[in-house]
């Protein structure tokens, strides 16, 4: 298994207790986390942090990423602006599961007002430990981006 150095985390006010304790979790693995989230609840605009964390993935100054916003899809939708950035939106363990192996997610976009503390940090479980499948798959990745 591809040992993981590095995750950038992004979210926004709607994500950040979630994010409080994603990081804790990822430390925890011996895992380094490139925080470029808000720390309070006060609304912002999601973008402005969710780039910050798809830019560190692109650039392969990340290993992966982890975005949270309210619904998770302003967060997908802005991280996957970025060429070499492939973020899901998952909210229960098949679609992470799926996301990475057969879609090499490098990002999981979690949507903060519709799971659960626990459902969030079993996503960053499964997302950490699955491996890309590849074979069949490896070509249909290959397509995707423009």
């Amino acid at each position: 298994m591809k040992k993981i150095n590095t995750i950038s985390i992004a979210n926004d006010h709607a994500g950040t207790q979630y994010k409080f304790e994603i990081v804790k979790l990822l430390e925890s693995r011996g895992i380094k986390v490139l925080n470029f989230g808000t720390d309070t609840e006060e609304s912002m605009d999601y973008p402005d942090t969710i780039h910050l964390a798809a830019a560190a993935v692109d650039t392969q100054k990340a290993d992966l990423g982890i975005v949270l916003c309210g619904s998770g899809n302003g967060a997908q939708l802005t991280a996957n602006k970025h060429k070499n950035v492939r973020a899901a939106l998952c909210w229960n363990n098949e679609l992470v599961a799926l996301a990475r192996l057969h879609n090499d997610a490098n990002i999981l976009s979690i949507p903060a007002r519709f799971v659960s503390l626990q459902q969030a940090l079993g996503f960053v479980e499964i997302f950490i430990s699955t491996e890309f499948e590849g074979g069949r798959h490896q070509k249909r990745v290959e397509k995707i981006n423009l």
